[in-house]
């Protein structure tokens, strides 16, 4: 048995998985946000770890036998937050998350500087951790002074598991601080922002063992004490494993809070200047671009809360048929945006509503304005040397057939969408679990799932959705100006 543990921004999945990768069972549980000023958002870390006990409490009550069979844990988190500990590992102030965009004037000063893009390979966005500790710098400095260790998020998670101060490689490349190319720290990077590398957690692949299940933790959750932990890594590169992205020009999209086209790359190949990320992978030697939308499902599940509807219930009403596009825009920049864009201050917008419009289509323009975003996004990639001709689709917004389809007739490309299963992070981190404890080839554990069916583009409103996309492109230059 191996666990997977998933810690995104909303909640934390725990899943388990057999030997023969079947999905015996998962539980979550919520997690809340704390959003004390406009553009900020942040967690207490010591909220993560008492949602993995609340998600394995769940698990015990039926599966408690499984769960003392568990012979490795895999770990995946949201990327870039920073946990900031003091001399007797106390959290000093609540954990800045990937989606706090307060850190813009730092980020722009830091990707100023040509060292950043040179050696990590990326733009310095506002959501990066780097950025976030010159802000606490300049705005905290009797927080900043007491800082001895810097943890991402899924790494508290391991402190918390194992004792042990570890991260790995594709986390760490969401820092602004790792040589991308060479997969280390870079002093370098660190000293222009008052960092050292005695700071830093030790940097392991995500496929490494990296650490042991301390006894009290392990009597805790039902869990056998001394089990390996992997390295695990960012949400995204250990979804890729649980969908096969991990070899050369396999690629998925993943329709979650954020928006991700992701491409795995058996070769280093960094386009800062496209907004693509360009990080490592949590397999060795392999890296991975992607594109990242900071609010997709997100804009959907915003405009069903207004509605006081399920997010689902807005989608039913347009049907499965993909429509002509229609004549409102919706540009889904609720909190800034990363690809192409790099843009923290622009916010969402509808354009072109009239008397007429009913709530379907604001609805449909949502789903227009996410679809359009993802072809800013496959711009942004083919601008980096990296060419795709289909995609496996993952993530809540993936349920939806009439956006798939719509995603899939932009993009000129059919859209894979698996069997019914789980594969997104917590069974990608599970992987790597099984993985670690047995030092097993990746590439042979981390297959495809089996696929469903293929949504293939719409030809005949291929020219209708070009010219759509042409006129969303054109709303951005004077929005920018709001």
């Amino acid at each position: 048995m191996y666990l997977g543990l998933d810690m995104g921004t909303s909640a934390i999945k725990a899943l388990l998985m057999r030997e023969d990768q079947s999905v015996i069972a998962s539980a979550t549980a919520e997690l809340s946000i704390s959003r004390p000023k406009a553009g900020w958002s942040e967690q207490n870390p010591q909220d993560w770890c008492e949602a993995v006990v609340a998600a394995l409490a769940v698990l015990k009550k039926t599966h408690a036998r499984d769960l003392s069979m568990v012979q490795g844990i895999g770990l995946s988190g949201q990327m870039h937050g920073a946990v900031l500990l003091g001399s007797g590992d106390e959290v000093l102030r609540p954990a800045i998350l990937w989606n706090d965009t307060r850190t813009y004037i730092q980020a722009a000063r830091l990707d100023a500087d040509t060292q950043f893009r040179k050696l990590t390979g990326n733009i310095v966005f506002p959501g990066f951790t780097a950025p976030k500790l010159v802000w606490v710098k300049e705005n905290e400095p009797e927080i900043f002074a007491r800082v001895r260790k810097v943890l991402l998020p899924k790494d508290y998670l391991r402190l918390w598991l194992s004792g042990e101060y570890i991260s790995d490689m594709s986390d760490a490349s969401g820092t602004s601080w790792l040589n991308t190319a060479e997969r280390r720290w870079s002093p370098e990077l660190l000293d222009k922002t008052e960092m050292r590398v005695e700071q830093m957690p030790d940097l392991v692949e995500g496929t490494d063992q990296a650490g042991r299940l301390r006894s009290e933790i392990a009597e805790l959750l039902g869990l056998p004490s001394g089990i390996i932990i992997a390295g695990g890594g960012g949400d995204n590169a250990v979804s890729a494993c649980g969908v096969g992205t991990v070899s050369a020009n396999r690629t998925f999209i993943s329709l979650g809070t954020s928006g991700v086209l992701f491409t795995a790359n058996d070769t280093y190949r960094p386009n800062a200047d496209s907004a693509v990320h360009s990080f490592c992978h949590v397999l060795p030697d392999t890296w991975h671009q992607m594109g990242v939308i900071l609010s997709a499902a997100d804009s959907l599940n915003w405009f069903a809360k207004i509605n006081e509807k399920k997010a689902a219930d807005l989608t039913a009403e347009l049907g499965n048929a993909l429509k002509t596009p229609g004549l409102v825009r919706f540009l889904p920049y609720l909190a800034g945006e990363r690809t192409p864009h790099n843009d923290a201050l622009v916010r969402g917008s509808f354009v072109g509503l009239a008397h007429g419009n009913s709530r379907a289509d604001l609805t449909q323009a949502i789903l227009e304005g996410v679809a359009f975003a993802f072809r800013d996004n496959f711009e942004a990639l083919l601008a980096a040397g990296t060419r795709i001709e289909s995609a496996i689709a993952i993530g809540g917004g993936s349920r939806s057939q009439y956006w798939l389809t719509s995603i899939a007739t932009i993009l000129n490309i059919p859209v894979e969408v698996p069997k019914d299963g789980d594969y997104g992070a917590a069974f990608g981190a599970a992987r790597l679990g099984m993985i670690a404890t047995h030092k097993l080839n990746p590439v042979a554990v981390c297959t495809p799932p089996a696929i469903g069916h293929i949504i293939e583009p719409v030809k005949n409103l291929r020219a209708a959705y070009e010219d759509a996309y042409h006129n969303y492109r054109s709303i951005y230059p004077a929005l920018k100006q709001i």
